[in-house]
């Protein structure tokens, strides 16, 4: 019998298709990652954000200007997304239309 016909009896030392830092075959959602390591990565703190720094979005704008007349706070309007985000996050925390 050839080589080529034991291949389903290939060595993991050896077999192309499989990443030996990881174990794992191509393709397996445990070896894609971006970025490293960094768990929830559809959560990120603000203060990370790359685009952190740019003015709020009109979304954010509206949902911010509704939980702080809700809250009767007056916020400025020149806040940046990080910003916006987390006076979003802690008014969100304490309204009653998100609890």
């Amino acid at each position: 019998m050839s080589e080529s016909n034991i291949s389903s009896n290939s060595d993991p030392t050896t077999d192309p298709t499989i990443d030996r830092t990881t174990d794992t075959a191509p393709g397996d959602p445990q070896q894609e990652v971006l970025g490293g390591p960094q768990g929830d990565s559809t959560r990120k703190d603000p203060e990370e954000w790359v685009t952190g720094d740019e003015p709020m979005t009109g979304a954010q704008r509206s949902y911010l200007d509704t939980l702080a007349r809700e809250a009767g706070e007056q916020l400025p309007a020149d806040l940046t997304k990080a910003e916006a985000s987390e006076h979003i996050d802690r008014l969100q925390s304490a309204s009653d239309r998100t609890s």
